[in-house]
């Protein structure tokens, strides 16, 4: 039988982390209140996959504005279940820590171990992104060797940010949510006035049926709404989390969500289908249209750049608060617990260490549709987490734990954590058979890594008892 450790109620309340007390003589760590919270959501969320996405999805047609639409209602339901959750469980951790409560350490460390796995195939991804980008201002793509080095910069400069201290993450996080709103609004209200239906293309421009493009669409926009769990991960971090985390959950996910809605339909209606299948940069494309000449889309790339980087510099805490707490628990390897600055270092180390290496392989194996592999290789592995968070709130809900669940919206919160199961079930059909391998190998090779470290706590506990 397996044991759950959980955390004393007023513990619980005030989100402090009783494993790793924050010294008031650490000025490089400072709690997140909402403003920041929220920031950390929406620049997740709206992280730099946005940029690229009306490309990735334009071989489906329009049909996938209809796959955005699923998914955005998909994405409030799990956005609310996020936020009832970390209501009764305001800890660091967020999908590990419910699904440890409610099934025990292996149900919780496969939660780490994938939702792990999908931020750093993430933050490779985000590179990758952030590369057609940069590629406007400094051609490189003519040179692997220039797009591999501009991708680890991008890369590390995040990492080293966050190596700084949670001062300085919140900071970079506020700055670039910002300035990440100038182009998306520019494109999003400015492209309605320019949006011409004959640039839309065919509603359905593949070869699958209705349902399948819309599937397969969705699966690669999911990578756009990674992020919604961002305050639930760093509830430890959030001043009156049982509070801030819910309402920063929400607030950040129903903003991002109108703006992704608007930018992508205009980008559609400026952009020329067939244009837009092979971009790299869809939005400047869009304001280059708008405007004429290539100025607007040059300041386009400049903020989108500036946007990816903030959202790797959150990826990057994200990346390491998981394993932060697994390790707390003996789930992970002692060294992935330690902090400076408010900051889990060797979390973030190992992370960007790998997703450097994940970056290199793919290019060095083939460049094309390296954005794409990337973003459905987290589109399976997110979704671990995910089912695993919303079972968990199903079994707080049907075993009436009266201290986990809210009795008076039990019928509400019921629908709602089976509309985010059954959505989450859907995404993982929609990543196709390669993305799924992949992911499977990855989620795969983490029950060695359990059954290891579960052998070494056990060991532990048994010396203490004597």
């Amino acid at each position: 039988m397996t044991t759950v450790v959980t955390t004393p109620p007023q513990e619980q309340r005030s989100g402090q982390d009783p494993h790793q007390p924050q010294s008031p003589q650490d000025t490089h760590a400072r709690r997140f209140g909402l403003p920041i919270a929220t920031a950390l959501v929406m620049g997740n969320i709206i992280g730099g996959g946005i940029f690229l996405l009306p490309a990735s999805v334009a071989p489906y047609g329009t049909i996938s504005l209809v796959a955005f639409a699923v998914l955005t209602a998909g994405a409030i339901a799990l956005a609310l279940v996020f936020g009832r959750l970390a209501e009764k469980h305001p800890r660091t951790g967020g999908p590990y820590v419910y699904a440890r409560e409610a099934f025990g350490d292996f149900a919780g460390f496969l939660a780490a171990w994938s939702y792990w796995i999908t931020t750093w195939v993430s933050n490779a991804a985000l590179a990758v992104a952030a590369v057609g980008y940069l590629d406007v201002l400094v051609p490189v793509h003519g040179s692997t060797a220039a797009t591999i080095a501009a991708a680890l910069i991008l890369q590390w400069l995040p990492a080293l940010a966050n190596l700084a201290g949670t001062r300085y993450v919140g900071a970079v996080q506020l700055i670039a949510t910002v300035l990440k709103f100038v182009p998306l609004l520019l494109v999003a209200v400015g492209g309605l006035f320019f949006f011409d239906s004959a640039n839309l293309g065919p509603f359905r421009a593949g070869d699958s049926g209705a349902l399948g493009a819309v599937s397969a669409s969705a699966a690669i926009l999911l990578f756009s709404y990674l992020g919604v769990e961002s305050a639930a991960v760093s509830a430890g971090e959030v001043r009156d989390p049982a509070r801030n985390v819910g309402r920063a959950t929400i607030l950040g996910t129903l903003g991002a969500a109108t703006i992704y809605l608007l930018g992508t339909l205009a980008v559609f209606g400026t952009v020329a289908h067939d244009k837009l299948v092979t971009s790299t940069a869809p939005f400047s494309d869009a304001v280059n249209t708008m405007f004429g000449g290539s100025w607007g889309g040059t300041a386009v790339a400049c903020m989108a750049l500036v946007s990816m980087v903030g959202a790797l510099n959150g990826w990057t805490l994200l990346s390491a608060q998981t394993p932060y707490a697994a390790a707390r628990d003996g789930l992970f390897p002692k060294a992935f617990a330690r902090k400076k600055r408010g900051v889990p270092t060797v979390g973030v180390l190992v992370t960007v260490v790998l997703a450097s290496l994940l970056t290199v392989y793919n290019y060095t194996a083939g460049s094309d549709g390296v954005f794409e592999i990337l973003v459905l290789v987290t589109t399976f592995t997110a979704t671990v987490p995910y089912l695993l968070s919303t079972a968990a709130q199903i079994h707080f809900l049907a075993s009436g734990q009266t201290d986990r669940v809210h009795r008076g919206r039990l019928v509400r919160d019921a629908v709602l954590a089976a509309l985010a199961f059954g959505f989450s079930m859907w995404l993982v059909a929609g990543s196709g058979y390669a993305a799924v391998y992949q992911g499977v190998l990855f989620l795969f090779a983490g029950v060695l890594v359990y059954a290891w470290m579960s052998a070494r706590k056990q060991r532990a506990e048994g010396a203490g008892r004597r």
